[in-house]
């Protein structure tokens, strides 16, 4: 009797095991309902990227309310800086923000990951009003990203796979994913990447693209082209700039050339990881990665539904400290929107309910350490430069603002 005792406690072990294993509520879910009331619900990717809940949207904020809370000087320091960075970097363009003649309105990016997001309702082809899991409402711009005015997969129960165009579509509705996806785009891509800047390990996407089981590796070998399901894979290690060592399950030992997947034209291995965010490597600083079984396949749609302001303390150079809510880089306002920096050539970008504080070090790096203990020096783009457009602090009635070389750290509540 203690033998079957034992044996069913094992079996029942492994089939909890097996169970959470199996999770599906990291994978991206929803209707998609288009102009003529036609309505598909299932696993959701958006062309032949976006598939988890922590991919993330980009599109552009049409305008910026922000600036009504500066003085018309201030603005015009803000534009003066503006002149002052396109001249210093002779013409440079990959400023996040832009000066509008007509309304004085400095525009940013709007980056959030999709699990933050409840509905988004296309508005023109190059547009989409974009509801959050809180309520609150953004009017996007697609020109520039590839998330608006982009087709939809739709895993529907009854008809498989379908991809909807984005003009056909009149609300897509994001919900709570099943535990067990009777059908999906395939398992996920989880795996330790080696870099120049370190390890890290979480859910890979491949050439800023493949992140599923089924979506395939291209290249060539000596004796022709190959396409390989990436569940098939167990590591892929960059030789030279112009090729890959891929070890296969079953140790199989392959040098694939020719494609975009295996040499400097990929255009980076982005890393999810927990506690961070995402880590963005160019293919010069890539070294190796070996696939592992995922945990799970992610963090839950509900996970997402808190969606606070950001809040926290001021600490000027000389001294004074403000606290209430803040708006970082007049743009940031609740803690889902990101944070972008540079460590050396590797690009991360951390969710600011990640983040415990920002200290500058020169007009070029900030530290940035999170709630997990983790610090990056991070530099070479606005969020965590010069560039930065300054900080403002609401406390009951009042607004301040500071601009950023003011400031000595913020420390997030």
């Amino acid at each position: 009797m203690q033998k079957l005792l034992t044996y069913s406690t094992l079996l029942v072990a492994f089939w909890t095991s097996h169970q959470a294993f199996s999770q599906d509520q990291g994978f991206m879910y929803g209707r998609v309902t288009t102009i003529d009331g036609k309505t598909f619900e299932g696993a959701l990717r958006w062309g032949k990227e976006e598939a988890y809940w922590t991919d993330m949207f980009n599109a552009s904020k049409d305008e910026n309310e922000n600036l009504d809370f500066l003085s018309r000087d201030e603005i015009e320091e803000l534009e003066d800086r503006r002149r002052t960075f396109i001249g210093r970097n002779n013409g440079w363009v990959n400023v996040s923000w832009t000066w509008d003649d007509d309304d004085n309105e400095f525009v940013h990016q709007f980056a959030c990951q999709f699990g933050e997001i409840k509905t988004i309702r296309p508005t023109r082809r190059q547009g989409a009003e974009v509801t959050m899991q809180s309520g609150l409402t953004y009017d996007l711009d697609g020109n520039g990203y590839n998330d608006i005015n982009t087709d939809i997969k739709v895993v529907d129960s009854e008809l498989g796979t379908i991809e909807i165009d984005w003009d056909r579509i009149e609300l897509i509705e994001f919900k709570e994913t099943p535990s067990r996806l009777t059908e999906k785009f395939g398992e996920p891509l989880y795996g330790k990447v080696e870099t120049s800047e370190g390890v890290f390990t979480g859910f890979v996407q491949w050439d800023h693209d493949e992140r599923v089981s089924t979506d395939k590796l291209d290249g060539d070998t000596e004796d022709g082209d190959v396409s390989i399901s990436f569940g098939k894979i167990k590591s892929i290690e960059r030789y030279g700039s112009s090729r890959s060592v891929v070890i296969l399950n079953s140790g199989r030992e392959l040098e694939l050339r020719g494609s975009n997947d295996v040499n400097d034209e990929n255009r980076g291995i982005i890393i999810a990881v927990d506690g961070i965010g995402r880590v963005d490597v160019p293919w010069d600083e890539f070294e190796k990665v070996t696939f592992l079984d995922a945990p799970d396949s992610g963090p839950a749609y509900s996970s997402f539904s808190k969606q606070p302001r950001i809040t926290g303390t001021v600490e000027l150079r000389n001294g004074d400290e403000f606290s209430g809510e803040l708006i970082y880089d007049l743009d940031e306002a609740y803690q889902f929107e990101v944070l972008q920096g540079m460590l050396d050539d590797v690009e991360m970008i951390i969710p600011f309910k990640n983040i415990r504080n920002i200290t500058p070090r020169n007009y070029d790096n900030c530290t940035v350490t999170l709630n997990n203990g983790d610090k990056f020096l991070l530099g070479d783009s606005q969020d965590v430069s010069d560039k930065n457009q300054g900080v403002l602090v609401k406390k009951g009635g009042e607004i301040m603002y500071f601009p950023f070389e003011d400031v000595e750290q913020i420390t997030f509540n």
